[in-house]
């Protein structure tokens, strides 16, 4: 289940309202009286969960999966184990959209509480600039700054020695010691999570938290989005500039280091010791292995070897495209003379 720091489970909901708000149609209506209690992926799901199946790449998760109730699409309704209750819909990740809706409710900021909840907790030596706000649930570690009209969302913690500057955000998340995130970078917000069905496009609800380590540091206007199930991980020691977006699901080794600009798509995997130019882009799954290097705007589209580095867009091993480089300034110079 979701973390009840940041959100409400609504149920448990009966499979026959599920299939009347998705558009689904249950595959026995004797299961229509059955009741989950919340959404959870496929390899996550447990009979008090429902699930869906929208990726062949994952039918061997359809097959073992413990989840209660299912959307599918009708051609792999027989994959499902016996046990589980088959919703079936052409557009299932449409339906899962619906039914997480229906299910879990994100905790937000109340404007009738006080500026600071009286349930938030605030060790000794917390020091809070003009017009911060504090949700319920937070906890502030002792020695930690928080700047002027940041604002900590309910159930949030922040260790001890952190440093939060002027204006940000940060929500859904739990956040080390003697971190450091200056003015207005925005921590937790629901990462870019879309479906379509029928010409019409919803944001998918986003589930997951943003875990971030000791001794981080994060720069101004950076936004790191909250995982659509799984957590958004940032390593120990990492640091990382200013206007950086990193994408939900990601999770980023220690030590790393991202210039200002940096992109990482969802569900990305960054080893240790990985380095970033200002302006390089990853597309969405892909992996980076330990002490990589990635050069200023380069477009990664594929998985990139530990300890090896890659430039260009799109990006290849730097020996490649200087090679490459090579030949196209020689056959572009080559061409110049024979035309004079």
């Amino acid at each position: 289940m979701p973390d009840s720091r940041f959100f409400e489970t609504l149920g448990p909901v009966s499979l026959a309202e599920l299939a009347a708000i998705s558009g689904a149609v249950l595959a026995r209506q004797d299961d229509g009286e059955r009741r989950v209690a919340g959404v959870a992926p496929l390899a996550r799901g447990d009979a008090s969960t429902i699930s869906f199946f929208a990726d062949r790449r994952y039918l061997d998760d359809l097959r073992a999966t413990g989840a209660g109730a299912c959307f599918v699409a009708a051609e792999f309704a027989d994959q499902a184990p016996a046990g589980c209750a088959l919703l079936i819909t052409p557009q299932p990740h449409f339906a899962y959209a619906a039914a997480a809706d229906r299910l879990h409710r994100a905790r937000r900021l109340s404007g009738e509480d006080p500026a600071v909840h009286p349930t938030a907790v605030l060790e000794e030596g917390v020091a809070l600039g003009h017009g911060v706000v504090i949700g319920a649930g937070a906890e502030i570690g002792r020695g930690a700054y928080i700047g002027p009209h940041a604002v900590i969302g309910p159930g949030c913690a922040i260790g001890r020695n952190s440093s939060i500057g002027a204006h940000a955000v940060i929500g859904f998340a739990l956040i080390g010691d003697r971190v450091r995130i200056l003015a207005g970078a925005t921590i937790g917000e629901p990462g870019f999570g879309v479906t379509a069905a029928d010409g019409r496009t919803v944001d998918v609800p986003q589930l997951g938290r943003v875990i971030i380590q000791d001794n981080v540091s994060i720069g101004a206007q950076t936004c790191i989005d909250r995982g659509a199930w799984d957590d958004t991980v940032i390593g120990e020691n990492t640091k990382i500039d200013n206007l950086v977006q990193i994408a939900h699901n990601v999770r980023l080794g220690r030590g790393c280091l991202l210039a200002a600009r940096t992109g990482i798509s969802g569900s990305c995997e960054i080893g240790d010791g990985v380095a970033f130019g200002g302006g390089a882009g990853l597309a969405d799954h892909v992996n980076v292995g330990d002490g990589a290097r990635v050069g200023a705007d380069a477009g990664v589209m594929r998985d990139i070897p530990a300890g090896t580095m890659w430039i260009g867009s799109p990006a290849r091993p730097t020996r490649q495209y200087m090679r490459e480089l090579a030949w196209v300034s020689k056959m572009a110079a080559t061409r110049g003379g024979g035309s004079k």
